[in-house]
């Protein structure tokens, strides 16, 4: 396979550059609505304080970032009571695992463990865009045929 040598343009380089900012903008809902979506699927509600604890993050910080889904119409919440997805909120959270459940197949597909896998996928999963996860996704089945 040639290398060939990064685009150096400032038109590409900005629409790359863009396109990564804009996937930074969703990456903290995306992994918050999918974490709530989790907890009620789990636990049968999604409490402020469960969010912070599996987030890592203290109980004011997991707050601003409610009340911005909130804002955003991912979220209902009420003061102490649970937290529920809206349509918006479950239809992001669904496309957030489809998207990490892609990237984690295809990474075990290919050879990596278990626990790299997961962890290497949470990211990945917010910046990889579509046409890259298509192939992702037919590679991983290629992959898997190829070995039954």
């Amino acid at each position: 396979m040639t290398e060939t040598k990064a685009d150096t343009r400032p038109d590409r380089r900005a629409a790359a550059f863009a396109r990564i900012r804009d996937a930074h903008q969703t990456e903290v809902a995306e992994d918050y609505v999918e974490l709530i979506d989790d907890l009620i699927a789990e636990r049968g509600e999604a409490r402020l304080v469960d969010v912070s604890a599996h987030m890592g993050v203290t109980h004011a910080t997991a707050a601003k970032i409610i009340a911005r889904l909130k804002r955003e119409g991912l979220v209902l919440n009420r003061p102490y009571r649970s937290i529920f997805l809206t349509e918006d909120g479950t239809r992001m959270a669904n496309m957030a695992r489809q998207r990490h459940r892609v990237v984690f197949d295809f990474l075990r597909a290919i050879g990596i463990d278990r626990e790299t896998a997961e962890a290497d996928s949470e990211g990945m999963e917010h910046h990889a865009s579509d046409q890259t996860l298509a192939a992702m996704e037919r590679l991983t089945a290629e992959i898997l045929n190829r070995r039954t």
